[in-house]
């Protein structure tokens, strides 16, 4: 599947100066030190870095889910780390799609009604031409009317990835994706996400410890204690797990 180059575009969101404290004197814990990065418009970018290097503090931040100690983000042009939680709340409503390990699907809602329910609680309507786009690219179609308990894992995530589109976001942050699924299940939500950015133009942010995850991305930026410890450009597993063995004997 071809790729965007991901270095041309605008950014979709900036995090510029950007720090992440927890507690205080002895108990201090510095997750993010000073972290300046772009993620482009319609590009796919995997973060990367040994445990405990500030990956998921990052995503956290960028989305609005964790308030950083200082520096600011960027979305498009808004700055979201000064805002309260109720405009926080519609900004990821609005402009934010979410897929994370747990599928976060309402047992007592059908795939559909999973899939419309965050438009629906922010009083938009459905566009039901791109919702049948959406199950059609993501293989839903035949499935979407089924209850999460009728839905094999893949399936579950496959509705999570429908829910993340279907409100056009600016931008889908995806915190280890894959990390419910068996390997080939995980391979076609990956393919689902290269799919987002190379057929419908979305921005995608993944969060990951799988080279093979990772090199779907266009970009991976590697973190260590909490910075920005490289960047690779078209990353292959290989040439991943090199960077990551080297950030391992770097610590």
């Amino acid at each position: 599947m071809a790729r965007r180059n991901g270095t041309t575009a605008g950014a979709a969101v900036r995090l510029e100066s950007l720090w992440k404290v927890y507690g205080t004197g002895q108990a201090e814990v510095v997750a993010l030190r000073d972290v300046t990065v772009d993620f482009p418009a319609s590009s796919f970018t995997a973060v990367m870095g040994p445990s405990g290097s500030g990956k998921t503090t990052l995503l956290q931040c960028a989305a609005g889910l964790a308030e950083p100690t200082r520096g600011s983000v960027r979305l498009g042009g808004t700055d979201i780390a000064g805002l309260q939680e109720k405009e926080l709340a519609l900004v990821r409503r609005q402009r934010m799609g979410f897929v994370f390990q747990s599928f976060n699907l309402l047992p007592a809602l059908t795939g559909r009604e999973n899939t419309v329910l965050p438009l629906q609680l922010a009083g938009r309507g459905v566009d039901r031409d791109w919702l049948e786009l959406i199950l059609e690219r993501t293989g839903m179609r035949e499935h979407i009317d089924r209850y999460p308990h009728e839905l094999s894992g893949g399936q579950q995530q496959r509705v999570a990835v429908c829910r993340a589109l279907l409100a056009r976001p600016e931008v889908i942050f995806a915190d280890e994706p894959t990390g419910a699924l068996d390997s080939r299940t995980g391979e076609e939500i990956l393919a689902l996400l290269r799919a987002s950015v190379d057929e419908l133009d979305q921005t995608v942010v993944m969060v990951t410890h799988e080279p093979a995850a990772a090199a779907c991305a266009d970009r991976v930026l590697f973190l260590r204690d909490g910075r920005i410890a490289g960047t690779l450009e078209q990353p292959t597993a290989a040439s991943l797990r090199a960077h990551l063995d080297a950030l391992e004997r770097a610590r």
